[in-house]
């Protein structure tokens, strides 16, 4: 899947690439509609009817990923909410092992990602996986998503990198497909993002099911 002789630089998505998706998708559509109507005092069913008009009319958007935005559209502190399910937040198959062998490599490893830096914050705190990458590039920084181009634009200016020497592993095949169109080479999806979900159909790009497939040497 992966020639290495070919590859210099790695960029890799956090949330459903690294670690498991299953706590962000319990968060935002199981725990979250609970609690908002717990705390707003709503029936469940108008507070999931709030949050779905919501979460429809900002996905894929900056907004989308922006915790203060959310914060502020629900009125909630979230962070305390999102501490009350953190026993969820985890790595995918073989991340972690994935990580220390690009590091024997000497590659340079990138977290690319669009959570805001306060989701990012509680990952690190339950997680070591601020300290098994190189650099961390947050695309709030950019004032714009991974899914545009303004994106890889002020990416490849602020650090500059080689896409043709460059690997980027997503679960977002829009995602990919937008750092395609910036030029870069080696792209690989994820086949299960949610370890609770079945796993996805074959899309457009390569799908990684277990980073042990994909080990450098």
């Amino acid at each position: 899947m992966i020639d290495w002789n070919q590859i210099d630089t790695v960029f890799l998505d956090m949330d459903g690439t690294l670690l498991d998706l299953h706590y962000d998708n319990y968060f935002w559509l199981t725990h979250l509609p609970k609690r908002y109507a717990e705390l707003k005092q709503l029936e469940q069913q108008e507070a999931q009817a709030r949050l779905n008009h919501l979460f429809h009319t900002h996905q894929g958007s900056l907004n989308w990923y922006c915790l203060d935005f959310w914060q502020d559209a629900l009125e909630l502190d979230l962070m305390p909410l999102k501490h009350e399910v953190a026993d969820k937040i985890g790595y995918r198959p073989n991340a972690k092992a994935f990580l220390e062998a690009l590091r024997r490599t000497g590659r340079h490893a990138a977290l690319v990602t669009n959570a805001h830096y306060g989701s990012m914050q509680i990952k690190f705190q339950y997680t070591d996986l601020k300290g098994l990458v190189d650099d961390i590039v947050c695309s709030h920084d950019y004032r714009a998503a991974k899914e545009d181009q303004d994106f890889w634009v002020a990416l490849r200016k602020d650090k500059p990198f080689d896409p043709e020497r460059t690997l980027f592993i997503d679960d977002n095949e829009t995602v990919l497909a937008a750092a395609r169109d910036a030029g870069l080479k080696h792209l690989i999806s994820i086949a299960s993002p949610d370890s609770q979900r079945v796993e996805r159909d074959q899309g457009e790009f390569p799908m990684l099911h277990d980073f042990l497939d994909v080990l450098p040497k």
